[in-house]
């Protein structure tokens, strides 16, 4: 199986974390790849803090080696493993708050990706464990609706501290009994819809995917919303796919959309995520549809929205403030005697403005 980005990257961290620092040309020939890749990727994990880098060479971040400490506090030596599923878009934040959080602490943070495998995250924890973490943050690779039950029983009998990232699980289940950090994606998607609401316009159409617990949280946040607001959805949830991996059914879903708006069934929308929402509002304009002049539309995630030719109204998850709050209460964890109570944090997103709501439909 040719081997994902995400999983050269957790390699190529790993490498430099045991040597200190290595040159680029040296990690390209231990990782089997072309000098531009391994260029190319150090500048990826660089830029997210991950790396240091300087004239051809790269080190471990001077302030996440063993000891190393913040400004005001003493190295603890802890060490800290963090399982996530991927290493970029969603979670590339959650990673850095994640290590900014351990820097301060003086704790050294280990990273291991899962690549959405989450039948591979057992093996990966483990190697975690292996490299010395004595506390553990987990953002397991769940995707479909059985993975937890499938894939998550293990997570409850880890011989060290956990911090359940970005995940709920079953009310009453083993892993309920954990510490977990997460983002109210419910409080989230009712924002979006009061917000449009509150323009003016009906009961807004969703249209997101299914193919991450973000997604799932998102569709049952919609479903909440409208009932909280007194209001019905204008049609059944349109399904959205990545263009590049089903471009039929996404042209599908866009036409479905376009339908409604031509129809007058609804005149503003959800989206999640807003990768795809941005190419959505592209497709839509080459259909004669336009955002915001006959559709409000709102995205969700706000990695990229800000970014769209017109930029995205986007729902925020605060992503950077999991991380580092789940690592904060992890290392509070590993200062406590073992009976004290577990704690279940849930942050607000916010909702941040931009041009693609449009103004206040006239009365």
């Amino acid at each position: 199986m040719r081997e994902s980005a995400a999983e050269r990257h957790d390699r190529l961290l790993g490498l430099v974390r045991e040597r200190g620092s290595a040159r680029v040309s040296d990690l390209a020939s231990l990782l089997g790849v072309s000098p531009v890749t391994a260029r190319r990727d150090v500048e990826e994990l660089a830029g997210r803090g991950l790396l240091d880098r300087v004239h051809g060479s790269v080190s471990w971040p001077q302030d996440a080696a063993p000891g190393a400490a913040g400004p005001g506090t003493t190295g603890s030596g802890l060490v800290l493993g963090m399982l996530a599923p991927s290493s970029t878009y969603y979670f590339a934040e959650v990673i850095r708050g994640a290590h900014e959080a351990a820097a301060r602490a003086g704790a050294r943070l280990i990273l291991r990706i899962s690549d959405y495998r989450p039948q591979e995250d057992h093996a990966r924890t483990e190697g975690l464990l292996s490299a010395g973490a004595e506390g553990l943050l987990v953002a397991p690779g769940w995707q479909d609706p059985g993975d937890p039950a499938a894939f998550g029983d293990w997570i409850a009998s880890l011989p060290v501290p956990t911090v359940l990232l970005e995940r709920r699980p079953t009310a009453g289940s083993p892993l309920d009994g954990l510490d977990r950090v997460c983002s109210d994606h419910a409080h989230g998607v009712l924002l979006a819809v009061r917000h449009l609401v509150e323009l003016g316009h009906g009961a807004p159409l969703l249209m997101a995917r299914a193919d991450s617990p973000t997604a799932v949280a998102v569709r049952s946040g919609y479903a909440e919303a409208l009932a909280v607001l007194g209001l019905r959805a204008p049609q059944d949830v349109i399904d959205s796919v990545p263009a590049e991996l089903a471009p039929d059914a996404f042209e599908e879903a866009v036409r479905a959309l376009r339908e409604a708006v031509l129809s007058g069934v609804a005149t503003a929308a959800l989206i999640h995520n807003d990768v795809d929402a941005i190419q959505v509002v592209q497709r839509l304009a080459e259909l004669g549809v336009r955002v915001p002049e006959d559709l409000a539309l709102i995205a969700y995630d706000d990695e990229v929205a800000a970014l769209a030719d017109t930029p995205l109204t986007a729902v925020a998850p605060p992503k950077r403030e999991v991380g580092r709050h789940a690592t904060e209460l992890l290392v509070e964890r590993l200062g406590q005697s073992t009976g004290a109570p577990r704690r279940h944090l849930t942050l607000l997103p916010q909702l941040r403005v931009r041009d693609s709501c449009g103004a206040r439909l006239p009365q």
